[in-house]
């Protein structure tokens, strides 16, 4: 048997717990407790349904509403109202797009910037303590292996 019929094997056997792990790790990333906790760390008091919308738009900015549901799975009606009301709290403003007025896009003001910021320490902190443990070397091979996973589905 050729080495690639092997190798191609190996990666049959071991797909479905690649893809169990993968399905852990989403229902664990969307548990609603987890939003609350990183919220509570973070010093905010914002609705669980517009932070993951303010740290895209912090991330891709300027970014149209569409774009923006593509990104997180959700009809782009209910992110138009959610990006709405992150522009009602002074978090993200909208203009006309760059490329096509047509399209509004949404883009951190530097009150949603400090929010964002304040998430990110959060998330530094409570990931700095679930990895404490790891070995340096076992925690590079994890991100370098996510980013290579990442880069395939692309």
């Amino acid at each position: 048997m050729s080495n690639r019929k092997v190798h191609n094997a190996h990666i049959a056997a071991l797909l479905p717990e690649l893809h169990r792990s993968l399905i852990d790790i989403a229902v664990i990333m969307n548990q609603p407790e987890r939003d609350v906790e990183l919220l509570a760390k973070a010093g905010l008091s914002l609705e669980r349904a517009l932070f993951p919308l303010l740290v895209l738009v912090e991330r891709f900015g300027p970014i149209g509403v569409v774009d923006l549901a593509g990104r997180v799975g959700r009809d782009y009606t209910t992110v138009s109202r959610q990006v709405a009301r992150l522009e009602e709290l002074g978090l993200v403003k909208r203009r006309p797009g760059a490329a096509d007025k047509r399209i509004r896009e949404a883009l951190v003001t530097a009150a949603g910037k400090q929010a964002t910021d304040a998430l990110d320490a959060a998330r530094k902190e409570m990931a700095i303590g679930m990895f404490a443990d790891w070995e340096r070397k076992d925690f590079d091979d994890l991100v370098r292996l996510m980013r290579k996973l990442v880069e395939a589905m692309c």
